[in-house]
């Protein structure tokens, strides 16, 4: 069983979710939050897989309860999946550079909903939705590369770059392999190295990173 905690301070909106799944065999909601403190306090008492944190909410928004949760060494391996109703929340890309595991818009269909959950519980990050990759070419737009930023690449090989370059674009491993004639294996291997050597917490904070140190610009295919 996947175990989820709901953090929304719209009542309607977590009896909605936790409806949705109390359905499904291999979900279950474990404790609701209506603010931000109570999120990273529920989570510390359950031990969720994965939280489901609204941005905005009283006491302490998404942002700052995300940042608590993924700081806290207690709470390693809980995943935290954004919700959303705004395409263009400025508050997205900084939860994603907080550690993030992804983000949905609210309005969800219920089956990527469930499968969201799946895959971030998975140890996977959620950058599949489009509206995840405008949103960091959005702030990468406004903010140019600092030369500290690019240094953070420097322990990185040649061929690393090559593959970090690929997932800021968006390419799964399958497609990194093809492109560079490589086996999905080794591609992984290249990310799961690069991931290491950057701290990055998970694909999604590369994602960022590639734009932030400029390896990736806005608008390249």
């Amino acid at each position: 069983m996947i175990r989820v905690l709901l953090a929304d301070d719209q009542t309607v909106v977590r009896a909605g979710f936790r409806a949705l799944l109390d359905l499904t065999d291999d979900l279950v909601v474990v404790a609701e939050a209506a603010d931000g403190v109570e999120a990273v306090e529920l989570a510390r008492t359950t031990r969720p897989d994965v939280v489901l944190m609204d941005i905005r909410m009283p006491r302490a928004d998404g942002l700052q309860a995300t940042r608590r949760i993924v700081a806290d060494r207690v709470l390693d391996g809980v995943r935290v999946l954004v919700l959303t109703t705004f395409e263009a929340d400025e508050y997205v890309f900084e939860a994603l550079r907080a550690g993030a595991a992804g983000f949905l818009l609210k309005d969800v269909d219920p089956d990527d909903l469930r499968d969201a959950i799946r895959t971030v519980a998975a140890g996977q990050s959620l950058l599949a939705p489009a509206v995840t990759r405008r949103v960091i070419e959005e702030f990468a737009r406004l903010k140019r590369p600092e030369a500290e930023a690019r240094e953070r690449l420097d322990p990185l090989t040649d061929r690393e770059r090559e593959v970090l370059a690929l997932v800021g674009r968006g390419l799964s491993n399958d497609e990194i392999g093809r492109r560079l004639i490589m086996s999905p294996l080794t591609a992984k291997t290249h990310v799961s190295r690069a991931m290491t050597k950057l701290g990055a917490r998970d694909r999604a904070q590369l994602v960022v990173l590639a734009y932030e140190t400029g390896l990736v610009r806005p608008g390249e295919g």
